[in-house]
């Protein structure tokens, strides 16, 4: 038996909410960017480790996002947390594959000025997402704080 206090519903549903946005993120972007291999998309440029990098870490970061927003009364930066993963699909995309990026630009030009820019891409992503996820952290503490509730912090 433990005496550890049981999570609440809320809690829990916010869990799994998080678990569920991770997952199908993580699913969704990976199969459409050709980095989880499939019959209907062939990619056109080399899978790199920092692809799957930036690929986990956006789907782990949307899946945290979401849930931390479910424990706010007054989520805020869904702006930015749209802009990141934007920021970590192009990261971890398929430059030449990307139609909309191949209708502005030609495929040359994407894969001399743009493939090597990726990678800073994703680190912008990355820490746009840590700072957001960081800032509304300190926001839900100070609000915990400012009334004396130091225990909803902590989820009980």
């Amino acid at each position: 038996m433990s005496s550890l206090p049981r999570p609440s519903a809320v809690v829990r549903s916010g869990v799994a909410r998080a678990v569920a946005v991770g997952v199908g993120a993580f699913l969704v972007f990976g199969t459409v960017t050709g980095l989880i291999p499939n019959p209907v998309y062939v990619r056109m440029v080399e899978r790199t480790l920092a692809d799957y990098a930036f690929l986990v870490a956006t789907a782990a970061f949307a899946g945290a996002f979401v849930y931390q927003r479910s424990r706010v009364a007054d989520p805020l930066g869904d702006g930015y947390a749209a802009g990141s993963v934007a920021a970590g699909v192009l990261a971890f995309g398929c430059p030449i594959c990307n139609a909309v990026l191949l209708a502005l630009f030609s495929s040359s030009a994407l894969m001399t000025h743009f493939d090597p820019l990726r990678p800073y891409l994703g680190v912008a992503s990355v820490a746009l997402f840590a700072g957001l996820l960081y800032w509304q952290y300190r926001r839900d503490c100070a609000a915990c704080e400012a009334s004396g509730d130091a225990d909803a912090v902590a989820g009980e």
